[in-house]
């Protein structure tokens, strides 16, 4: 997959219910953004663009250097504002695949943005995602933490049959914390964004089972880590922490 044939979009907005204004909150003296923004770059593995309602991100953004483009406030998800970025930026459609990075994972590796992208070099898989094994118990439990539900297809891949809140799958055996990065066929996405919410999707709130319920194909890279998102103010403090001792140690 060459780097002119990828995209990767990070979507932001101010409007966080728990955590207002979260894309420009300081961390180690750059705006959360500028942390996801120059780890996706470090991935190396197209453009990156972030997408969003809001000149002052955009502002943020160009002035470390990086690429905004401005979307509208009215979006549902991120992945209809990605769409509208994808159309913008690359209307003589050359992009065949799109990375959505949300923009509150400011200390995503870039390797696990890489790693998004295998499952893609099999032409029957629509979408590719990411998840880690569950090694917190209270975890299993959790239902802020979605669990995908697959069936094995390498020691480091699935294919997903299910996303929930609830504990599954039941029984013994490993759990998968899945975490919301995704990559894209151009085609897949287009289908994605004009499907109506399914009702799975709007009983579990996970919009990705729309996907699964319309018979479109979601594999997953697993990973050793799940990134910490930041959604509340602890949240922050943690990232802080963890890049401000990043800093220091490099």
């Amino acid at each position: 997959m060459t780097e002119t044939r990828a995209l990767v979009l990070i979507p932001a907005r101010m409007a966080a219910s728990r955590l207002p204004g979260k894309p420009l909150s300081d961390i180690a003296g750059l705006p959360m953004i500028v942390h996801v923004l120059r780890r996706a770059e470090a991935a190396r593995i197209g453009r990156v663009v972030v997408a969003t309602d809001t000149p002052e991100i955009a502002h943020a953004v160009t002035g470390a250097g990086g690429e905004a483009v401005m979307t509208r406030a009215d979006h549902p998800s991120g992945s209809d504002r990605i769409f509208e970025a994808l159309q913008a930026l690359d209307p003589a459609g050359r992009i065949d695949t799109v990375i959505n990075v949300q923009g509150d994972l400011p200390t995503i590796a870039p390797e696990d943005i890489r790693a998004v992208l295998t499952p893609l070099a099999d032409p029957a898989v629509d979408i590719a995602t990411l998840a880690a094994v569950i090694t917190r118990d209270e975890e299993h439990t959790n239902p802020n933490v979605v669990k995908v539900v697959g069936s094995p297809l390498a020691a480091t891949r699935l294919r997903a049959l299910y996303f929930t809140r609830a504990t599954a799958p039941h029984g013994d055996g490993p759990r998968y914390h899945h975490i919301g990065l995704y990559a894209y066929r151009r085609r897949a996405l287009a289908r994605f964004v004009a499907l109506p919410p399914s009702p799975l999707e709007i009983r579990e709130k996970l919009e990705q089972l729309r996907a699964l319920e319309a018979g479109m194909r979601i594999d997953v890279t697993v990973v050793d880590s799940v990134p910490l998102g930041v959604d509340t103010p602890h949240d922050l403090d943690t990232a802080r922490q963890i890049l401000m001792s990043q800093f220091r140690s490099s």
